[in-house]
């Protein structure tokens, strides 16, 4: 990656994405698409999804490069030095298995994986309610397909302890992050996907706090070293709504102060929400879809759904604190990450002065168009 000119002794720099939805319709426009059938009653086929985005964006290219749907972010990733690249995959990657009674069943073809691969991820999480939508037998395919394509994967195995234990990432000089991720069933993730002994599933999250720390403590006590930072997704809440339930950060507080955990990624939602600066510790309880096939679906414009966050924290790794925090604004537009406009940053910036509690920092827009928390500012 770019060197960014940053101290080789500075923090750990880690990028963090909200849901990565690469199936449906965004399968249907790489160069492998799979079988575009659907089982949502009102559309029967991925394609009617382009077809929508098309209505509004114009004519999207088929069999497009892999790194097309990443747009504009790989160039200001490669540009910031990122040591780590995580994001919530929310999707299963099969051909096989059988679609789960549900909605919505999200999947991508195997041979399209190499769309992960061009934004250089190194851990996907997968703790939510889409990864199990092919059944366990597609469960397993993804597994299988992001071992082979080298990206790490966290919150679901094919048993109970792999879908638990903590993901080890290690960046050279700089120590080992772990990486741990969760599902609430407030985000829709059915209790029958919970992984057993011996069945392929998911790591659900406890409803009660205490019961969560104990669980998390007890899975990365047999990793943690000294010096590690432990970073936890979690796919919690409604895909709508600015409101941070008393609950959900009653949660995420307990999750730090009983389980050490450092930095709170929290997802589900399918716009960004505020975040929170707790005891020096980033919890962010909403970071928006950054990959999506939604464009022509209209009914929830006053959440602006064409905008995504793109999170670069920088953490201390002598004590987990967030030493800063760059959010990256994107438009999506014709299944493509583009720069979002001086209006659109303008009104992120506003939703996340209103519904943030940054304590001491302060949410600036920068120059380049980006907002920052400046830490003490």
């Amino acid at each position: 990656m770019k060197s960014d000119g940053r101290d080789p002794a500075a923090g750990l720099r880690i990028f963090l994405a909200g849901d990565v939805m690469t199936g449906r319709g965004i399968d249907q426009i790489l160069p492998h698409p799979g079988d575009p059938r659907l089982y949502e009653g009102w559309v029967t086929s991925a394609e009617d999804y382009v077809r929508l985005a098309e209505r509004v964006s114009g004519p999207i290219p088929r069999r497009a490069p892999f790194a097309y749907v990443w747009g504009a972010l790989l160039a200001d990733l490669a540009a910031r030095g990122c040591d780590l690249r995580i994001v919530n995959l929310e999707t299963a990657i099969t051909r096989a298995g059988a679609p789960w009674p549900k909605a919505i069943n999200y999947r991508m073809s195997p041979e399209n994986a190499g769309v992960l691969g061009a934004a250089d991820l190194d851990a996907c999480t997968l703790a939510n309610n889409h990864v199990l939508d092919w059944g366990e037998a597609g469960l397993v395919e993804t597994l299988e397909v992001l071992e082979r394509a080298g990206i790490g994967q966290a919150g679901a195995g094919r048993t109970a302890p792999e879908a638990e234990a903590p993901l080890v990432l290690e960046v050279a000089g700089k120590g080992r992050a772990l990486v741990a991720a969760l599902g609430s069933g407030t985000s829709g993730v059915p209790r029958d996907w919970q992984a057993g002994d011996d069945r392929p599933g998911v790591a659900l999250l406890p409803d009660d706090p205490d019961a969560a720390a104990a669980l998390l403590r007890a899975r990365v006590a047999p990793l943690r070293r000294p010096g590690d930072l432990l970073i936890l997704s979690v796919h919690w809440g409604a895909n709508w709504g600015f409101d941070v339930p008393f609950r959900q950060r009653e949660m995420a507080r307990a999750l730090i102060d009983r389980a050490g955990v450092d930095l709170v990624f929290g997802h589900s939602s399918h716009h960004p929400k505020g975040i929170e600066l707790y005891r020096g510790k980033l919890i962010v309880y909403g970071a928006g879809d950054l990959i999506n096939d939604y464009e022509g679906i209209g009914g929830q414009e006053g959440y602006r759904p064409d905008l995504g966050l793109a999170y670069v924290a920088d953490l201390d790794p002598a004590t987990g604190r967030l030493a800063g925090l760059e959010m990256l604004p994107y438009r999506r537009r014709a299944f493509r990450l583009t720069r979002a406009g001086a209006e659109d940053v303008d009104w992120l910036a506003h939703m996340l002065r209103r519904d943030s509690l940054p304590g001491d920092a302060a949410i600036n827009r920068q120059p380049s168009g980006s907002l920052s928390v400046d830490i003490g500012g």
